[in-house]
């Protein structure tokens, strides 16, 4: 599949809000298509093959924004970032453990976003850039190279962030991680988010490694991998 590296879909039924976040990411260099519903965003998904969507929860239709993401991650990896005015901790969990890589709550900040775009995307860039580098856990194989998870010999799909998150945990296996150093190592630093974050993205890697992953938590601290 060739996938088109600045191409950014903003799926938003907000036309000041889409078209301001679309300028804004516009000035940065990124080919923007804006979307005010979700079966026009997954079109767009299906025609272009984007870097990274933003999606807003409340959308019009049959299809909301977490249906979306739903969808979205059934054949596709791509960074999602979701922009939304539902501040309670269960939108954000709920959106995280669809495979959402971040999240954003109304009002907002266009540079504060921009700013979380080009991490997710820096972030993806950097560790695809690397030499390939394969690791074995068990039967779980992280290949940093190809960006690929294997358990089993089975591929397994994870999201940009939960990828992010499995390759700092192996480079820093046998250590045990608070949640900040896992933010500042995955997310960035200076990332202004809550620290459950973390614990979402844990459970989604014990839910799709199982038992073949030895990630434990070291209570009062945060998590160790092996």
């Amino acid at each position: 599949m060739t996938t088109n590296a600045d191409t950014i879909v903003v799926v938003e039924d907000d036309h000041n809000i889409s078209d301001l976040v679309a300028m804004y990411l516009r000035r940065e260099g990124f080919r923007v298509l804006q979307a005010d519903d979700a079966e026009s965003g997954l079109g767009y998904i299906d025609r272009e093959h984007p870097t990274l969507l933003i999606v807003d929860i409340g959308l019009p239709g049959e299809l909301d924004g977490l249906e979306l993401c739903r969808q979205v991650r059934k054949t596709s990896d791509v960074a999602v970032i979701i922009l939304t005015a539902r501040d309670d901790e269960i939108d954000r969990v709920l959106g995280l453990e669809l495979g959402a890589d971040d999240y954003v709550t109304k009002p907002f900040s266009p540079r504060e976003l921009v700013a979380r775009v080009k991490a997710i995307l820096r972030r993806a860039g950097a560790v695809a850039k690397t030499e390939p580098l394969t690791t074995e856990i068990g039967s779980v194989v992280v290949d940093a190279g190809r960006r690929e998870v294997r358990c089993a010999g089975t591929v397994v799909p994870l999201t940009t962030r939960e990828f992010d998150l499995l390759a700092f945990l192996v480079a820093n296996r046998g250590l045990a991680l608070s949640r900040r150093q896992l933010l500042d190592g995955v997310w960035g630093e200076g990332w202004f988010g809550d620290e459950r974050t973390v614990d979402v993205h844990v459970r989604q890697l014990r839910k799709k490694l199982g038992d073949e992953l030895p990630l434990t938590t070291v209570w009062g601290v945060g998590y160790r991998l092996g």
